[in-house]
């Protein structure tokens, strides 16, 4: 994946998440031609959050830009630029504790 790619879309779901009434911006990209592998970037400004949800397959959260947290019930995951964060099985929810971007690679049945 070429990075200055990555970096314009990051910058661009950014301003799109900015100028959207959720507050967040997603672009999917399919990592393998059978689409088993799926990549998506999230934007999300400070302070929003994607609700409580399930993971339906395995996967992890790599943090592009500023600052997210993962909870999980008691748990609790911070993560920022950089990080790498497997999802956990249970309910889990993520929040931007500054504008963020994230990576979320899921692997499909």
């Amino acid at each position: 994946m070429d990075t200055s790619h990555l970096t314009s879309l990051v910058d661009q779901l950014i301003g799109t998440a900015h100028r959207s009434r959720s507050g967040r911006a997603a672009q999917t990209l399919h990592g393998d031609s059978s689409h088993r592998l799926r990549h998506t970037v999230i934007a999300l400004v400070a302070g929003r959050e994607l609700a409580e949800h399930e993971s339906p397959a395995e996967g992890s959260v790599q943090v592009l830009h500023g600052r997210v947290t993962i909870t999980a019930g008691e748990h609790v995951w911070k993560g920022r630029r950089g990080d790498l964060v497997m999802l956990p099985d249970a309910r889990h929810s993520l929040s931007a504790q500054q504008d963020s971007a994230i990576l979320l690679t899921v692997i499909t049945g």
